[in-house]
């Protein structure tokens, strides 16, 4: 397989399905040769964001981060696929500005889907406004009009959202098999 470094920017609300598609998408790519690396949201907020809260401007902050490392990755022939919330449509604007080969992908799913798969009860303790600034219930997510790909969790096995990521690839010819 050949390609260009290549940034899968996977957008969407907490359950959504983010880091599932990027696990899956990530196996389907280095089984055919190529170098991967995922930017999931909770390891960078652990790690090369910590301490950034979720206010407006932390949440900036953390995507410019996610943004910078995906371009220092992709200029090197690598493919990164970030999975990230990235509330705000003007900063995933931005990111895509200065990113070469940027692939937005929308990863949809209904309110009552998240609430009913959320294990760890967060969307409920949102509701209930024991979580402060949470995206989808106290905070705004703006939903992207045109990605790319939009795949939609509550409708599709992660497997068909691979399978409709990989044909955009293929079909933009930013992978070559």
């Amino acid at each position: 397989m050949e390609h260009e470094g290549i940034t899968i920017w996977l957008t969407g609300l907490s359950g959504s399905g983010k880091s599932t598609i990027a696990n899956l998408l990530a196996k389907r790519l280095r089984a055919g040769g190529a170098k991967v690396e995922i930017l999931d949201g909770d390891v960078i907020r652990t790690n090369l964001s910590k301490g950034l809260g979720f206010s407006k401007v932390d949440r900036d902050t953390n995507i410019r981060r996610i943004g910078f490392v995906c371009r220092l990755l992709s200029r090197n022939g690598v493919i990164v696929i970030a999975a990230a919330i990235s509330p705000y449509k003007s900063l995933r604007d931005e990111v895509r500005a200065t990113t070469t080969n940027f692939v937005e992908v929308f990863t949809d799913c209904d309110f009552d889907t998240l609430v009913k798969r959320d294990v760890k009860g967060l969307y409920k303790k949102a509701l209930a406004g024991l979580i402060k600034n949470f995206t989808g219930v106290s905070d705004p997510y703006e939903a992207p009009t045109s990605p790319e790909v939009r795949t939609d969790s509550s409708r599709q096995m992660p497997g068909e959202s691979v399978g409709s990521v990989w044909d955009y690839l293929v079909g933009a010819g930013l992978l070559k098999l």
